[in-house]
């Protein structure tokens, strides 16, 4: 991981602090932690991380049993009862935007979503050095839009007769929970919308195309595109999302919301290009025309630019390369 000193100077509000993130276990809260603890390491920033998540999986069991400066809490966030005090920023990423996870148990995915969230907040009302909270909420509550220029004040319809609705409108619902309880009780908050994101550590069986690209043409030299390949969508390298994610937690304003993701739009048929050459001539590409979704999911993020000075430093080519080379090494 490399960093400039302009990185590092921006973070500097971190040192010698406490930070929870809830659902440490997940893609997001895992290059967290291991950009943390690299800060700790290279830079000696002398940062407490606690983690609250139900179980302690891949990476993060290796980075516990590893690490003196790691602190695991092994619960659902909807029991936890009382933060530790020393606690300073929290991370609120406590749920998955794993579509299938809402339509085999929606009530209970929301549940987590809405639960979670409120004992967060109800949490956080007691501790007496708190300086900011970044809630990780998600770039699908902005709904159907007709651009893909997606801008932090861009609302579009969802659709709340559907089951797909189920993780936006829980998230909806949640930023608007946060944003009342910042209003009555006071608390420093910011908002964070995900889009998409590819990278090492993120799960190639994940429903998602990119994903799929990746893992079928590592197993199969074959690439299927289910639908016409013409939907636009941006991918941001971890290392950029995590280092984005602690300068929102360090600098954003409180109230503010930020979009987090690449303001590179690139076709899925161009995404299946781009593989092919890395991974080689030999691989095919299948267009099963399964369905004309021409639709585009891409963030505006110049007011994060603007604030905070922030910007993609890891280019989809090179995204798409380190991912690649990593899964084939960790592929199994």
């Amino acid at each position: 991981m490399t960093l400039t000193e302009k990185d590092i100077s921006n973070l500097e509000k971190l040192k010698n602090k406490a930070i929870l993130i809830t659902g440490g276990s997940g893609f997001i809260g895992t290059w967290l932690i291991q950009l943390l603890i690299w800060l700790n390491d290279k830079y000696h920033f002398n940062v407490k991380l606690y983690l609250i998540a139900r179980h302690a999986t891949g990476a993060l069991d290796t980075f516990i049993d590893s690490r003196q400066d790691i602190i695991f809490i092994q619960d659902d966030i909807r029991n936890i009862r009382e933060f530790p005090k020393d606690i300073v920023y929290i991370i609120h990423a406590a749920s998955s935007p794993d579509n299938r996870i809402y339509m085999s148990n929606p009530i209970e995915s929301m549940n987590i979503i809405t639960d979670g969230t409120k004992n967060t907040m109800e949490n956080a009302l007691l501790l007496e050095k708190l300086e900011k909270i970044v809630h990780l909420s998600s770039g699908q509550i902005y709904g159907t839009l007709d651009s893909h220029n997606i801008t932090e004040n861009d609302f579009g319809k969802l659709n709340c007769n559907s089951i797909t609705a189920i993780y936006p409108e829980a998230k909806r619902y949640a930023e608007t929970l946060v944003n009342a309880y910042r209003s009555l009780h006071k608390l420093p908050i910011v908002q964070v919308r995900p889009f998409s994101f590819i990278g090492p550590f993120m799960s190639l069986n994940k429903p998602w195309a990119i994903n799929s690209f990746i893992r079928d043409v590592l197993k199969t030299k074959n690439i299927r595109i289910l639908g016409n390949g013409k939907p636009i969508r941006s991918y941001m390298y971890p290392t950029d999302m995590a280092l984005w994610i602690l300068n929102m937690l360090a600098n954003g304003k409180n109230g503010a919301a930020y979009n987090l993701g690449s303001d590179m739009g690139i076709s899925l048929e161009e995404v299946a290009l781009k593989i092919k050459n890395i991974v080689g001539s030999s691989v095919s590409i299948e267009t099963l025309n399964m369905n004309d979704d021409c639709s585009e999911f891409v963030p505006n993020i110049d007011y994060a630019r603007r604030e905070l000075g922030l910007d993609i430093a890891v280019h989809i080519d090179d995204a798409l390369l380190k991912s690649i080379q990593w899964f084939e090494k960790n592929l199994v």
